[in-house]
Parts: structure tokens; C-alpha cells; sequence
């Protein structure tokens, strides 16, 4: 046999040889995934909302979320319109509506740039010219002609119509005294070309715009008061509100300088939001009164009502309008307002939330009611996973995710629609508050009637009964359903575990809210994971000692301890044998530490769980004793995911190591290096394929199962610290260290041809840190531009080239597209099938307007010239196909013909070229070149003289260089048909034995490869069983 089937040892790997030495442009971004959107932010910064009317119907809110705005219909119930594309370069600092724009200020901070941006319906327009002071804006004013940003250094003035910069003001003497303008500026109107400023120091100063004056200055009223926190213009002439960091709160009448009146807050926090009602009602004991004034503070998240008509008094609060962290001190309320000539009241707070309260007048009530809301997560998120598939097929697969926060809330979000976010309900967490008086103006945060934040969720769909699931009071243990009337509307389908809490509780996603059970560890210590098995029916809860039990998430009744306890019976045969103990015993030896991970199987036949002591034990469903256990070499298992396509278990490990476990051979198939500072999160793609993984260097790495390379990398900042991928591969979540919002990202593979070409760990990771576009929202996927035009999809990083042969070792189809060969094959069924029905008819008379053709060619008008050359077009046209192929390819076939007096070079016995050759013949190239109907031509034309030599071409080109296997077929299929006759002649018969030979051995050696690589693979699959 030769060399080359020596199948002893296996053959080097074959690279791919590119015919030039310049190597493909570095990716820019990752080779599997594009940003998509980002989810679960409404309002997380301290910037203020802007509003603005739109006609008469609707007003349109515009919120930042960092560096990118986000706008919403109120008329729509606050649904999301338009995402603001591209992001800012740095974080938004201010923003103001005005008509149908929205002028963005962003940067400012030392040694970062900054910059004013026009943006409309999401897009930007234009920037403003930027100025010469180097500062953080707080304030955005637009009014008549001017564009006005406020700092703490200067003022700047462009021009409203052309964004030209106008002048730059800094604070006189006066104000610099105290330091600088405080960042609040308003307007009042009749007041021409006038800015009012708040300063350090408590003063008010009036500039003009056009002349960059100072006009007049309001001092402090204390020494104490402190700098100005908010600033707003009364539905009054001439009057002006001014808050104070001392808490006070002073009305003034600007033109005779008077306070008319005098509040301050109760609890004493500055006052940082002021809006006044201008619809004309809302005071009095009726309500039939104008003057009505809210006020926030950034500081609570309390809104408070007054009725300015007595002097100024507090018609009521508004109690934890917006939810307060303890974590932070300043987590209230960022933006109030009034719309204009509305009874609706819109207020943003820091707890990530938009809400729209309204003023019923029948019955009269001085506070407001909620309307609409947006909301989010008021923490960072802690854990994250999609809700798997309530059936195959299922419309809502892949469409809902499961996260949970710091702010120990459990939220739902689509990924389809907004308006579908919501957040579990823990019962009426504010009527508990207020109850045991923690709901008080001193103390508004309600976080500590929650439950402790989730470490670890487990969901199954199977048999959650949407809204008309059993319910009952939340994680009341409460068994008065029966096991009937639960099995028709089903039950709980979420468990999730807490921190130091020994109790895991269920929740019910179809009615968005939470369970009747709390589950108590066997050890009465805290709960460290939690499982659900994928019919529905049971939740397994570990602890942080290694105790491990199964509840019935039905009846709540607890169903098996791992390891089952031991029955009086057996005790006494360990007591009679205690040669027999050991073996016993070792079938009931749990772990000793906490459990990280716990799986159950399709079938319910086997449980897997993984603790910090380092074993992993496979547990009897049934019986709860220990059916195999394994060691980890040095290491313990930190998290524990399962793929149900693969039967593929994954564990992230202290070691830095990713190690993949068989569950039905039950032994470490993968080991997955490469990961820099511990693992943060890692999970499986739909089909069991990747592993993606996050870990402590901020970079996320996806392998590929099959080999074990790394295919792709790419850093992100901040921290990634949840990684998810949907059922349906469509989309990859993740979260991050600090932030509030999920990151979505596209699954390029579905959408375009990607080769997980591996990848270098040292210099194959994409840094994406650095580009404003990484979490930038993309339209198609990044695989359309803005400008509609196609962009070419990021080649892996590599001199791979993919149309050329590897080796001449290897049969190799042709490059042709399919259609050329199968038309070839079936050119009489499709010339049968185009063949007209009917003769062609005369045409109808043209319109008295228009000249007949026939006429114009036949009329004595034309040129006898031109005449001849339209007779000769028409009979081109009339005269039968065959005609005018014979005058076209003629010389085609003459030359083809002529190819057939070229030698063959070389001996047809000889080995094949090691290097990869076009073709044994000159006459292969130029045959394939012809469409099917020339070809079939030439086939059919063929001398007989010709016929032997010609398949002893064929013979060659496949014996010699293996290529365009399929093509030869074709040719030798139909020479037999057409040339059937002459088959028996003596030459052409020993050609075609010729032929048979050399393909029945290209066969034999075709099934040597592939058993070879058939046993291989048998031999690795049953050592690693």
C-alpha cells in the first residue's frame, strides 16, 4: 500500500494555503456576536428628564441612560419610540427638549472631552461648535434664539438657529466668592434675553444673553443656606422659586425683590426638583383653586404637595413615590414636573424607574394616583437566565429573561416588547412598611421588607398554570388546595435561593408573583442552589454544609434527602455485619461543604451536584444513594451548568479551568484553559457546542466543544459577571459590575457564514473597552450600516483560504454552481418542457398614433442599408434556436475539437502530484467554461475517432488531480447515453474499464479514510465511556 495510506499513525492536520501573503484586517469587534440593544434601563442617572409637547394629543419624555437617550409616548402609556443611535463618547451630563430636537451635553470630566449633540427622532443631527472652557455642563436651556449650558465655571451661548457659539460668561466677583455657579439656570417669562443663575454661595444673578452682563444679583438669605439646588418659574408674573442646600424653600417676587413665601422641608433634605401645576386647579379645599407646587429631593424618595394660596402648606405626601436604596444616600427622586396644562405629574428617580401619576377631580384628592411606569432593576444585577420553553415550538421560546439585583427584587423582561417587563410581586412590601412605621419621612427605604437578594434561580415551565395557577398567600406554607384542583390549574415554576437565608422560595411566572412554599434546607443552613427538574414537578435546594433535598413543588411536602437517611432495617444489618458498613455507607456519603451546583436529568433517572469539597456525586433519583462520585484533581467546582441537547455537563472551577463532564460516561471529556482571575459566570449555547464564559479580566471567551479551542474573545468594561444564551440561539445576554442594565448581544452565525476558525489567546482577544460603539444598539445585526450598504462580515484572523484544493490526497468537487451539472444531466426534460404550445401570433395593429415596426421596415423611408440590417435582426429572431447556436459556438466547437490533438503528459499509471494541479488537459478547463447547452452540444458532436481519447482525458484529469468529481461523472453519464451504441467498440470499451478502475479504487480508498476515521472516533467515545 502506499505511504499514503498508512494509517499507522494519523496524518498531520492539513492547512489551507492562501495564494497572497497579506493577511486579513485585525477584527474590530467580536467574531460571533453584535451589540443588539441594552434592556432594563429607564432612568438610572441623576440627569433629569426633559419633556416636550407633541400637538395637542401626547408629550414626549426623553431620559438618559447613561450614553444614550431613550424617549417614550406618554399618550402610549409610556412606551419606548426612540433609542438615541450613535451613543455619546462619554456620559450624559444634561439634556433639553425643545420642539422636535433634543440637545444632549456630554463629558467634561478631567482629561475627558466634551460636547453638545442635537438629536432628533434618535438621530443625531448636529453638534454645537465647542467652546474654549473645559467643563462638566449641568444644565441645558433653550429659549428664543439661545442655546444656554450651564457649569460650575462659565456659561455658554450659542446661536439657536445656526450653533454658532456666541460668547462664554464666568461668574463675576460676587459669585466667585463662594466658588462657582451652582449648575441651576431658568428662565421667567417677558423677561428679554434674561438667565437666572444659582451660585455656590446662595446668590441669584440675572445676565443678559446678548450683551454677556450682568444685570442684577438676589443675595443669599442666610449665610447658612448654602448653594442653590433647584430653580423654577411660578405660573405668577414675576415670581420665582429658589431651593436651598439648608432645606429652606423661598418664593420671590423678582421685580420688587419681596419673599412672599417661606417653606422648608421637614426632614431637613435640600429640596432639588420644583414644578408648579398650570392647569389653573388642583388648591383649595375643593381643588377649584390655582397654586399648587410639588417638590423632591434627590436625597428621598418622597414627593411633597403644597397649596400656596395660605401661605404655603402641605396638602399631602406622596410616600415612596420612588424607592431608596440604603446602599447610597442620594437614591431618590432626579426629575418632577408638571406637563403644561395637564393634571399629570411625571417624576424620574435613581431606584432606575419612570413614572406618571394623575389628579382625579371626582372625587377630589390633593395626591396623586399612579398612572404609568416604567421601570428596572435599582441595583446591579446579580443573576441572570432566559426562561426555557414552556413546549417545542413554543411562541414566547427564547423571548423572556430572568434577572435578580441587589435591590433584592426578581424582575421578567422582554426582549420583544418593554411594556411586558415586570416585576415579581413580593405582596404589598409598602403595607408592611407602613404598618411597623419604616415608611416614615426619616426612613422610606422598603428593601428591608423584601427578601434578601437571589444568589442562584431555577425555573421549568412545564406545568406553570399562567394566571389561573393556584395561589395563595405569599411563602405562607399554606395547604388548604388539594392535590386535584392544583393538578388542573397547575403551580409554582420558579425556586430561586437567597443569601444567609436557609429558606428557598418559589415563585409563580405565570401569575408574575410569589409562591405559596419556602423550602428549609435539611441542615437548617443557608441555601446555596437550587434545582427544578424539567417536568416541573420537583425543586432540589442545597445548603452551604452539603445537605441536599427534594421538595413537591404541588404540595410543598418534602420527597428525599441525598443521601437517604437509613431505615431502622438497615441499621440493624450494619450493627449484625459490620464487615458490610463500608460499602454501605459509602452509598450515603454526601458532601461536606457547600453545594455550587445541582443537575437532574431529562428523564429523572440521575441528580448531579457539585460542592466546594470537590467532588462531584451522581445521586439515584429514586433512591437518593450515591451512584458514582468524582474527584476533582485539586480543585472545587464553583458553578454547574447542563446541557440537555448534548447530555453535557459544564463546571467552572477554582483552578481557572473549565472542565466538561459526560453524564452518561461520567468522566471529564474537556478541559478548557485560558481564563485569567476566577470565573464569574459560564453557560452552554442551544445546541451544546460553546461554552461561553466570563471571567475576572473582564474578557468573555466562547470554545468551541468539539475541538477545544478558544474561537473567540473579546474584553469588555466594566466587569462582565452573568453571561446567558438563549433556547433558540438567537441572543446572548450580559451583565456588569456596577451597572443596572443587560446587554444584548446578536448571534452572527444565524445570520451569515462564520468558520470558528482558533484563535490565540495572547493575541486574539478584541478589546472593545475603548470604542464608543461596543454597546452602541445596532439595526441588522451589524451587518448593515446606516447607509443601507452591506458591510463585509468579519473574517477570521488567519491565511485561510477557502477556493483553492488542500491536497491532491483529497477528492474535491467543483467550484461550478450546482445548476450547471444537474442542467447538464436534464437538458432534453427542460428543452421539452420550454417548447411553445402554439405558434406565434401576428401582432395586433399599433395605435394610429404609433407606426407599425413591420411598416417602418418595409416602407420606402428607410435607408436600403438600413433596411437589410432590420431584415436580418428579424430573421435572427424568427429563424429556429439551433440556427443561431450553430453560428455562435462554431468556432467555440472548432477549437474545442482541435484540443483533442493535444497529447496527454505523463502516463496515465502515474501516482497523483503532490502539489495541487487545475487539470490533466487543456480541454477540461475550456469544457468547463461552457454553459449546458454547449456542452451537450459538443458531446453529442463527438467523433467516433475522438470518443476513447476523450474519456481517457476524463480518466486522468481524475486520477491525476482528483478534482471536479461530480462533473467527470456527468460527462461520462451522458457520453453513455448519447454513445451508447459505440460502447461495444474495442478502444472505447478499454477506456471506459479504464475509467471504472480508477473510480472503484478513488472508492476503496474513500472507505479506508473514513474507517480510519470512524474507528478513531469510536475509540476516543468508548475510552471516554
Amino acid at each position: 500500500m502506499d505511504d499514503e495510506h498508512d494509517f499507522a499513525l494519523p496524518a498531520a492536520k492539513r492547512q489551507r494555503v492562501d495564494d497572497t501573503d497579506v493577511l486579513p484586517a485585525r477584527p474590530t469587534g467580536s467574531r460571533l456576536f453584535a451589540p443588539f440593544r441594552n434592556i432594563g434601563l429607564v432612568s438610572p442617572t441623576a440627569v433629569p428628564f426633559t419633556s416636550v409637547p407633541l400637538g395637542k394629543t401626547t408629550f414626549q419624555i426623553t431620559t438618559s441612560v447613561g450614553r444614550s437617550l431613550q424617549s417614550y409616548d406618554l399618550r402610549r402609556g409610556l412606551q419606548l419610540v426612540f433609542l438615541s443611535r450613535p451613543q455619546c463618547p462619554e456620559a450624559i451630563t444634561a439634556t433639553c427638549a425643545y420642539r422636535d430636537r433634543v440637545f444632549v451635553a456630554w463629558g467634561g470630566l478631567a482629561g475627558k472631552e466634551q460636547g453638545v449633540w442635537v438629536v432628533k427622532r434618535g438621530k443625531l443631527i448636529a453638534e454645537l461648535e465647542r467652546p474654549q472652557v473645559s467643563q462638566q455642563i449641568d444644565a441645558v436651556l433653550v429659549f428664543g434664539t439661545w442655546i444656554v449650558a450651564c457649569g460650575k465655571q462659565a456659561i455658554e451661548v450659542w446661536r439657536n438657529g445656526t450653533y454658532e457659539h456666541y460668547t462664554t460668561i464666568v461668574p463675576t466677583l460676587s459669585s466667585s466668592v463662594g466658588g462657582s455657579f451652582s449648575g441651576k439656570i431658568c428662565t421667567l417669562p417677558t423677561y428679554l434675553n434674561k438667565i437666572f443663575v444659582g451660585c455656590s454661595n446662595g446668590n441669584i444673578e440675572i445676565y443678559n444673553l446678548s450683551t454677556a452682563k450682568l444685570v442684577h444679583t438676589f443675595h443669599a438669605p442666610s449665610a447658612s443656606a448654602g448653594h442653590v439646588t433647584a430653580l423654577a418659574p411660578a405660573m405668577a408674573l414675576s415670581v420665582l422659586a429658589v431651593a436651598y442646600r439648608d432645606g429652606s424653600l423661598k418664593i420671590y417676587n423678582v421685580d420688587t425683590e419681596d419673599t412672599i413665601i417661606s417653606v422648608s422641608a421637614r426632614s431637613g433634605t435640600p429640596v432639588t426638583s420644583i414644578t408648579f401645576r398650570s392647569d389653573g386647579v388642583g388648591a383649595g379645599t375643593d381643588g377649584r383653586k390655582d397654586g399648587v407646587m410639588a417638590t423632591a429631593s434627590i436625597e428621598s424618595g418622597d414627593i411633597t404637595l403644597w397649596d400656596l394660596n395660605r401661605g404655603g402648606r402641605i396638602t399631602g405626601v406622596l410616600r415612596g413615590a420612588h424607592e431608596t436604596s440604603a446602599l447610597s444616600k442620594a437614591s431618590g427622586i432626579s426629575g418632577l414636573e408638571f406637563l403644561p396644562g395637564q393634571q399629570v405629574l411625571v417624576s424620574s428617580g435613581l431606584d432606575n424607574a419612570l413614572r406618571s401619576w394623575v389628579f382625579d377631580a371626582a372625587p377630589f384628592s390633593p395626591t396623586p394616583r399612579l398612572l404609568h411606569q416604567r421601570s428596572g432593576h435599582a441595583a446591579p444585577v446579580t443573576e441572570l437566565m432566559f426562561l426555557p420553553a414552556a413546549s417545542d415550538g413554543s411562541e414566547a421560546a427564547g423571548k423572556w429573561l430572568l434577572s435578580a439585583g441587589q435591590d433584592r427584587s426578581l424582575w421578567g423582561f422582554s426582549l420583544r416588547k418593554d411594556g411586558q417587563n415586570t416585576e415579581l410581586s413580593q405582596g404589598n412590601v409598602k403595607s408592611k412598611a407602613k404598618k411597623t412605621g419604616q415608611l416614615s419621612e426619616d426612613r422610606s427605604a422598603i428593601e428591608d421588607f423584601k427578601a434578601s437578594p437571589i444568589i442562584d434561580i431555577a425555573c421549568s415551565l412545564n406545568r406553570d398554570g399562567g394566571m389561573g395557577a393556584v395561589t395563595g398567600n405569599p411563602w405562607s406554607n399554606d395547604r388548604k388546595t388539594t392535590a386535584e384542583e392544583s393538578s388542573m390549574t397547575g403551580w409554582e415554576s420558579v425556586v430561586t435561593a437567597h443569601a444567609d437565608d436557609r429558606y428557598a422560595r418559589t415563585w409563580s411566572w405565570g401569575r408574575k408573583k410569589a409562591g405559596r412554599w419556602t423550602f428549609e434546607t435539611g441542615d437548617k443552613q443557608p441555601a446555596s442552589s437550587v434545582a427544578i427538574t424539567q417536568c416541573g414537578t420537583f425543586a432540589l435546594v442545597g445548603s452551604a454544609k452539603g445537605a441536599l433535598d427534594m421538595y413537591n413543588l404541588q404540595s410543598g411536602v418534602h420527597r428525599q434527602r441525598f443521601p437517604a437517611r437509613l431505615k431502622p432495617s438497615q441499621a440493624k444489618e450494619i450493627q449484625a455485619n459490620p464487615d458490610a458498613a463500608d460499602a454501605m455507607l459509602a452509598t450515603r456519603r454526601g458532601h461536606r461543604a457547600a453545594v455550587t451546583g445541582i443537575v437532574v436529568d431529562s428523564l429523572n433517572q440521575t441528580v448531579v451536584s457539585a460542592a466546594l469539597d470537590g467532588t462531584i456525586i451522581f445521586w439515584s433519583f429514586t433512591t437518593g444513594l450515591v451512584e458514582h462520585r468524582l474527584n476533582l484533581p485539586d480543585a472545587s467546582a464553583l458553578t454547574l451548568r447542563y446541557s440537555p441537547s448534548s447530555s453535557l455537563l459544564a463546571l467552572s472551577c477554582d483552578d481557572l479551568c473549565i472542565r466538561i463532564l459526560d453524564l452518561e460516561s461520567r468522566r471529564i471529556v474537556r478541559e478548557l484553559w485560558g481564563c485569567v482571575g476566577p470565573i464569574n459566570s459560564l453557560t452552554f449555547s442551544h445546541d451544546g457546542r460553546w461554552i461561553i464564559a466570563s471571567s475576572m479580566d473582564s474578557v468573555v471567551r466562547v470554545f468551541d466543544l468539539a475541538t477545544g479551542h478558544l474561537i473567540d474573545a473579546f474584553r469588555l468594561s466594566p466587569t462582565c459577571t452573568n453571561v446567558a444564551f438563549n433556547s433558540t440561539g438567537e441572543y446572548l445576554a450580559t451583565t456588569h459590575a456596577g451597572t443596572l442594565g443587560i446587554q444584548i448581544w446578536a448571534n452572527k452565525s444565524l445570520f451569515s457564514h462564520i468558520d470558528p476558525q482558533p484563535i490565540s489567546e495572547e493575541t486574539g482577544i478584541i478589546d472593545l473597552t475603548s470604542t464608543a460603539s461596543t454597546l452602541a444598539p445596532l439595526s441588522a445585526f451589524a451587518i448593515i450600516d446606516t447607509e443601507g450598504t452591506t458591510q463585509q462580515v468579519d473574517a477570521p484572523w488567519s491565511s485561510a483560504s477557502t477556493t483553492d484544493q488542500l491536497s491532491t490526497s483529497l477528492l474535491t468537487l467543483s467550484l461550478l454552481p450546482r445548476s450547471r451539472w444537474t442542467t447538464l444531466l436534464n437538458l432534453d426534460t427542460i428543452r421539452q418542457r420550454n417548447k411553445p404550445i402554439a405558434p406565434p401570433e401576428k401582432p395586433k395593429a399599433a395605435p394610429f398614433f404609433l407606426g407599425s415596426a413591420l411598416a417602418l421596415t418595409n416602407g420606402t423611408s428607410k435607408a436600403s442599408g438600413g433596411s437589410e440590417q432590420t431584415n436580418n435582426e428579424l430573421s435572427r429572431i424568427t429563424a429556429p434556436p439551433s440556427s443561431a447556436f450553430t453560428t455562435t459556438s462554431s468556432a467555440t466547437e472548432t477549437g474545442l475539437l482541435s484540443l483533442l490533438d493535444v497529447p496527454l503528459d505523463g502516463s496515465l499509471s502515474a501516482a497523483p502530484s503532490t502539489t495541487p494541479s487545475s487539470t490533466a488537459h487543456p480541454l477540461i478547463s475550456q469544457l468547463l467554461a461552457l454553459p449546458p447547452s454547449a456542452t451537450s452540444t459538443f458531446l453529442r458532436t463527438l467523433p467516433l475517432s475522438k470518443l476513447s481519447f476523450f474519456i481517457t482525458i476524463l480518466t486522468a484529469h481524475l486520477r491525476t488531480t482528483r478534482r471536479d468529481f461530480e462533473v467527470i461523472n456527468t460527462y461520462i453519464s451522458l457520453l453513455l447515453k448519447y454513445h451508447a451504441e459505440f460502447s461495444a467498440v474495442d478502444d472505447v470499451a478499454e477506456a471506459l474499464e479504464e475509467y471504472q478502475r480508477v473510480n472503484e479504487d478513488e472508492g476503496q480508498r474513500l472507505g479506508e479514510l473514513v474507517g480510519f476515521a470512524g474507528g478513531v472516533l469510536r475509540g476516543w467515545l468508548g475510552s471516554a465511556r
